[in-house]
């Protein structure tokens, strides 16, 4: 059986020549689908690979339509190849159930682990330039130094709770709490009054 996948991006879009082509190629049953192309929810997606059978064939319009990026489509193909489903793309003329067809897409494949070593090497690198420039990177600290010592101060009166404090510095509990800690304050001693 034939199965065809069909997505548009925007509801105001049509998906009307890829059903038509879909069609024109011998596709049984299409799922067509609105969603952006970084969009993860794709029910009608989910749902078409869930009536794929061993022998049957996948065919989009091309190869953007069906995943949101190459190493997701790399993973489908070979999701579909493990259950013996051919996949084929019309723009692309790429076809899976012939040599040439899964010699590209292992050629795709190894682009994606490139693609990706890549982007880490890049994150590595940049986030040691940074370190090298005293920067760090994460979330700022909301209490700096100064304020962590200001409340450590007020927490020395036993009138004072910690909960006061925290809403006298606008932050949390946990969040004072991990001031204190990383300040290497330890739970301050109420002097007596």
């Amino acid at each position: 059986m034939i199965v065809g996948y069909a997505r548009v991006s925007t509801a105001d879009q049509t998906a009307s020549l890829q059903t038509d082509a879909l069609e024109a190629a011998g596709a049984q049953s299409i799922f067509t689908e609105t969603a952006g192309g970084t969009n993860r929810e794709r029910p009608q997606l989910a749902l078409c690979l869930k009536t794929l059978r061993p022998g049957d064939q996948l065919i989009v319009w091309k190869l953007d339509r069906l995943a949101r990026s190459l190493q997701h489509l790399v993973q489908i193909i070979s999701d579909l190849d493990t259950y013996c489903i051919s996949f084929r793309s019309l723009t692309e003329s790429i076809d899976t159930s012939s040599a040439s067809g899964r010699l590209v897409f292992h050629i795709f494949g190894a682009l994606a682990e490139f693609e990706h070593a890549l982007i880490r090497e890049r994150t590595i690198a940049g986030l040691a330039a940074s370190r090298a420039r005293g920067r760090s990177g994460g979330r700022p600290v909301a209490l700096n130094l100064n304020d962590t010592r200001a409340a450590a101060a007020m927490l020395g009166d036993p009138r004072i709770t910690k909960q006061e404090v925290a809403s006298r510095f606008g932050v949390t509990r946990a969040t004072l709490n991990a001031s204190l800690k990383r300040a290497g304050i330890t739970d301050p001693v109420p002097v007596p009054v």
